[in-house]
């Protein structure tokens, strides 16, 4: 069978206070028609790749720039999947360039990586001065609703701020060390990250009040899920997570955005219309 290769570019500036997308696509993989739920000044879309998953040798490719002054929201309306291969990777990369003064919001829902899949998943983020970024990754070994581990295969991530943060690592199921040890994921099924980053150093209070509400937002939920909050550089702010399924890591995630929109952007505390569907 021959593999899927599917790319889409994606394009927002800002015109006449409103910002607009451009975009072309190769392949099945495709954007739905842009929304503004918040008014002109935000682009809300969503993307969708009718296969609804990855086999061996697929690659979806995703570039995206934000012009000055533009705001981007792009999630999706359900998981990525990972199926299982038998010899080749399954490759999910995206990149974003964010120009001065433009914001983008990258919130994907999960990525599941099947028993046996061999999956690779890359995201960078490039932010020029002034610019802001709020993005996450969740991903989540095996279908622990339906009791199926992540026995076989393995998953590698990728996950940068370019100049600023790197977080990439290599997920093997034959490594019980790494998959059950205290000082790896404690039998922990879903890994999640979660970044507000700056193009320039994030002001002092700022900073210190976006970690606070994190912090307070992640010490309310309950058993189960083991979060953490840090900042590795000054130009942003670290969310961790590991839990047992993806909804009470969802839940939160979605709970710190809305702080972080708030009190560090000033903009309202919308919700994709997608996610209650």
């Amino acid at each position: 069978m021959p593999h899927s290769i599917a790319s889409l570019h994606l394009n927002y500036a800002l015109e006449d206070h409103c910002t607009v997308l451009r975009h072309a696509h190769s392949g099945p993989l495709r954007v739905l028609k842009s929304l503004y739920p918040e008014g002109k000044g935000i682009c809300h879309n969503i993307l969708i790749h009718p296969p609804s998953g990855l086999v061996g040798g697929d690659l979806l490719d995703v570039q995206i720039q934000v012009a000055q002054g533009a705001h981007a929201l792009i999630t999706t309306p359900g998981a990525a999947r990972f199926f299982a291969s038998k010899e080749h990777t399954a490759k999910q990369k995206t990149r974003a360039v964010l120009s001065k003064h433009a914001r983008l919001e990258w919130l994907p829902m999960e990525t599941l990586a099947y028993s046996g899949c061999l999956g690779a998943n890359e995201t960078i983020f490039e932010l020029a001065e002034e610019s802001m970024l709020i993005a996450w990754d969740v991903l989540s070994l095996g279908l622990p609703h339906a009791h199926q581990a992540f026995l076989a295969g393995q998953f590698s991530q990728h996950l940068e701020v370019s100049h600023h943060w790197l977080d990439k690592g290599l997920i093997q199921a034959s490594d019980q060390r790494l998959l059950n040890s205290a000082l790896g994921l404690n039998g922990k099924s879903c890994v999640a990250s979660m970044v507000l980053a700056s193009g320039t150093p994030l002001d002092k209070v700022i900073k210190d009040r976006a970690i606070d509400l994190a912090r307070e937002l992640c010490h309310s939920q309950k058993e189960g899920i083991n979060m953490g909050v840090s900042s590795p550089s000054e130009h942003l702010i670290v969310v961790r997570s590991l839990s047992d399924q993806v909804e009470p890591c969802m839940q939160v995630f979605q709970k710190i955005r809305m702080a972080w929109r708030t009190e560090v952007w000033q903009t309202a505390t919308n919700t994709p219309r997608i996610w209650h569907t």
